[in-house]
């Protein structure tokens, strides 16, 4: 994932390198300048070598801070550029995602993955430039050049590093497991915040506020206590390490100031050697702090690339064909679907034909599959067997923008986004004018609430439409789709927050507005249907009956039950 992404940035990334290699360089060489300074200088007084070292070592000095400047803007335009990449890929494949895939992952977990999880792989490789590289330069550096200075002191890090090792192994066993954990206590957190901010007016009228703060409060607890056993791990682990840096320089001066009384080795020798020392194990400090995070980013990488590795069930044709003529007569094959693994179907046997200029009605109990049957023909989700055809073509041989083109659909959750009127009905026809949107107002029967709003069409909406009342909502998503002028209107149980009178006039508008166009109608409510040209029974994802309102009350047992549930028969007779 990470060589797909860096692609781009190959260039800057050597750059990158680069720079770290002479950073390092410049870093092991003021050491060696600075015994010399001391060793041919200071001690014999040679003011004219003094002034010489000390111009070279300033030069170096400014050539590592130009350098870290320049590591810093670079490798953070890379991460950055990467992060940015990296969202944008997420964001495309979960558009492409089917409903079947939206509900196997669910919305907070890929809310997560596509902001804290991408942010965890960002910030590692930002580390990952300025410290992956030059730990390991530095690191064997330091080594060669301690050694070239003096192998005797040298063998004090055959104890310190290993000691060392071995301490990063063990805490290490310890924290990646509770990074991995970490990401799963957030996505549940995420979860609970999301219901709960969705649900607040059922938590409210329910009283379950305290129900709902234990339950969010023991979530965000057990989150604590898994960061927490990470702090102290880290707690116990860098005093730990520090106590072996402090003791090896210890050992170090020790060691080393008996070496200079024997004169064994200059004084200056020593003062470089404790540099090399410390800069040896700076490097495996960074070293522990790049593998730290790699456990927790590796995670994340495994959780994200999960997501673009996931191939939506619904694909879009690489040959689309295109109906000769759009009429918008839609026909069922004896279609079946079913979710993996379910025993039984949700739908079966589907087959039957939606005509321009008629009113094709679906009603059922609860459960009897009419929504589902609904998304099979935008190819939300797919058959798993049976034919779909628009115009006499397979919606899977047809491309999903030539489907989705030919479709006003109106969902049975009517959902506005965030910002005016005017901006969500311009959502079914961009360059749709003023006079076109009241026009769709009026006939779903929205124009006079909007026309007493203080600022009209360019009155806020907020998110979720959640300032407007549910029947409102409902006329402003039908407007919506009226503004597209599809050539199939696929209506889901969109008028159940409406008044009988409001439900009537709208359906009498739209059937005239509309009446060269398919319109299939999903209820509940049976006096929605009853004059529909053709009413489709469902029963447990079967067809239990097709006909008029007269026929099924004659012919369909179910459909009678249904009716005669809501209405008198005198009204069912009429």
């Amino acid at each position: 994932m990470l060589r797909k992404y860096l692609a781009p940035y190959r260039a800057t990334v050597i750059l990158i390198t680069l720079l770290l290699l002479v950073q390092s360089i410049a870093n092991l060489y003021l050491p060696n300048l600075n015994a010399e300074l001391i060793n041919n200088g200071v001690t014999k007084g040679d003011i004219h070598y003094i002034w010489h070292i000390g111009y070279i070592m300033l030069a170096s000095a400014a050539l590592i801070m130009g350098s870290s400047v320049w590591l810093a803007f670079l490798s953070s335009k890379v991460s950055m550029a990467f992060g940015r990449d990296l969202r944008d890929d997420v964001f495309s494949t979960v558009e492409g995602f089917s409903a079947r895939e939206l509900n196997q992952f669910g919305a907070p977990s890929l809310i997560t993955r596509n902001t804290n999880d991408v942010q965890q792989i960002q910030m590692v490789l930002f580390m990952g430039l300025t410290m992956m590289v030059s730990a390991p330069i530095t690191g064997i550096g330091a080594v060669f050049m301690a050694v070239r200075t003096n192998a005797t002191l040298s063998l004090l890090l055959l104890v310190s590093v290993p000691i060392m090792a071995l301490l990063i192994f063990v805490l290490l066993r310890r924290i990646v497991p509770l990074f991995r954990l970490t990401q799963i206590k957030v996505d549940r957190i995420n979860l609970i915040l999301r219901e709960q901010i969705a649900g607040i007016r059922v938590i409210r009228a329910f009283v379950k506020t305290r129900e709902e703060e234990s339950r969010f409060a023991a979530s965000n607890q057990e989150l604590m206590d898994v960061q927490l056993k990470v702090t102290r791990t880290f707690a116990v682990m860098f005093p730990a390490l520090m106590l072996i840096l402090n003791f090896s320089s210890v050992a170090v001066i020790w060691v080393g100031g008996r070496l200079i009384d024997s004169g064994s080795m200059p004084i200056g020798n020593l003062m470089a050697f404790l540099t090399y020392i410390m800069q040896i194990l700076s490097s495996v400090m960074m070293a522990v702090m790049m593998s730290l995070m790699i456990p927790r980013a590796a995670a994340s990488a495994e959780r994200v690339k999960e997501v673009l590795d996931t191939p939506s069930s619904v694909i879009d044709t690489l040959t689309p064909q295109i109906p000769a003529q759009r009429q918008g007569i839609l026909t069922f094959n004896d279609v079946e679907f079913r979710y993996p693994g379910a025993e039984h179907p949700v739908l079966s046997g589907i087959t039957f034909t939606a005509h321009p200029g008629q009113v094709t009605a679906i009603v059922g109990s609860t459960g009897s599959g009419k929504t589902t049957l609904l998304n099979l023909i935008p190819r939300f989700i797919d058959p798993t067997s049976g034919q779909i055809l628009l115009d006499g073509i397979d919606v899977k041989d047809q491309s999903l923008e030539g489907i989705w083109s030919e479709i006003g659909l109106v969902p049975q959750r009517a959902f506005l986004f965030g910002g005016t009127i005017a901006e969500n009905l311009r959502y079914g026809d961009p360059d749709a004018s003023d006079e076109n949107l009241w026009k769709a107002l009026e006939i779903a029967q929205g124009q006079e609430f909007v026309s007493e709003l203080a600022d009209g069409l360019q009155s806020r909406v907020a998110q979720g439409g959640t300032n407007f009342s549910g029947g409102q909502r409902q006329r402003l998503s039908i407007a919506r789709a009226i503004v597209k002028n599809p050539r199939i209107y696929l209506l889901d149980d969109s008028f159940s927050a409406l008044d009988y009178t409001t439900d009537a006039k709208l359906r009498t508008a739209l059937e005239s507005h509309a009446k060269d166009a398919t319109l299939i109608i999903v209820a509940q409510r049976v006096s929605t249907i009853l004059s529909a040209n053709q009413i489709i029974v469902l029963n447990e994802g079967k067809i239990e009956g097709i006909g008029s309102h007269e026929e099924l009350m004659n012919t369909c047992t179910t459909y009678q039950e249904i009716v005669l549930s809501q209405l008198s028969p005198e009204e069912a007779a009429s």
